[in-house]
């Protein structure tokens, strides 16, 4: 099976090379197979990046490749800027440089802040905050050079308001705000947008804890009165990618039916 992804990889880089290229971080959750499905469609080769989910992400990438995609995947601690810099090497060796940077990787905990141990607060910090710093950082050369690029940091609407027994998840997807308004000021003079995605309650695998109750209450307290699925904040993140949201940039953009306004 890998040799036979391996070959489909290379026939799909003869003819894709005029292709631009994205790289999805996270891309074997929920949302994250939804972006790079979507950027797929688009016309992107899109490089799959994952850490434990090796199937997950190996099936999204021949799913591509059968609809006549590009894909390629890549096992990554995004936590260390030295695996950060030699997957960038080696998509700029298969392909060329990452024109489209979506930091999504991301992991929660549901408990009170007290229990929390200085090992769990490292791994999320490190996970949801330096991974896209890492990822950003080996980016931007590249497009500043090119003087073109964007970047989607994916937070929660915890980032922006809270939420009690997630304080730790709450500050680093605040940090990924935060991040995203100042790097966009600093290389907005370069042509390059970075905004930020926030998505609200979603179904994925990430929010499976919930109960069927848990679920009723919080569509009742959402005034579309459902809850959001991975292919909204995919459309989102591709019109922010697109010509379309070139004048868009810093901005924090919060799909989530109503739930926060």
């Amino acid at each position: 099976m890998e040799t036979e992804i391996a070959f489909q990889i290379k026939s799909q880089i003869k003819s894709q090379s005029e292709k631009r290229i994205a790289l999805v971080t996270g891309a074997s959750g929920g949302i994250g197979s939804a972006i790079a499905k979507e950027l797929a469609a688009d016309g992107y080769r899109v490089a799959l990046q994952y850490y434990t989910n090796q199937d997950a992400c190996e099936a999204l990438c021949a799913a591509i490749i059968a609809d006549g995609g590009g894909a390629m995947t890549f096992c990554c601690d995004i936590r260390s800027a030295a695996q950060v810099g030699a997957m960038f090497a080696e998509i700029e060796r298969q392909w060329s440089t990452v024109d489209v940077l979506v930091n999504n990787a991301g992991i929660a905990r549901q408990e009170l802040f007290t229990d929390m141990t200085e090992e769990q607060w490292q791994e999320m910090w490190q996970t949801n905050v330096s991974g896209a710093i890492w990822c950003s950082k080996q980016a931007l050369p590249a497009m500043i050079h090119k003087k073109q690029g964007k970047i989607i940091n994916v937070s929660s609407i915890w980032g922006m308001v809270g939420a009690s027994c997630e304080v730790a998840y709450s500050a680093t997807k605040g940090a990924l705000i935060s991040f995203t308004k100042a790097l966009a000021k600093e290389v907005g003079p370069s042509g390059i947008q970075v905004n930020c995605v926030a998505p609200g309650v979603i179904e994925t695998a990430m929010n499976g804890h919930l109960s069927p109750e848990d679920l009723a209450a919080l569509k009742e307290e959402t005034p579309l009165g459902v809850i959001g699925k991975p292919q909204d904040v995919a459309g989102l993140v591709g019109f922010l990618v697109s010509s379309q949201g070139d004048f868009i940039t810093g901005q924090v953009i919060s799909p989530n039916g109503g739930f926060i306004i």
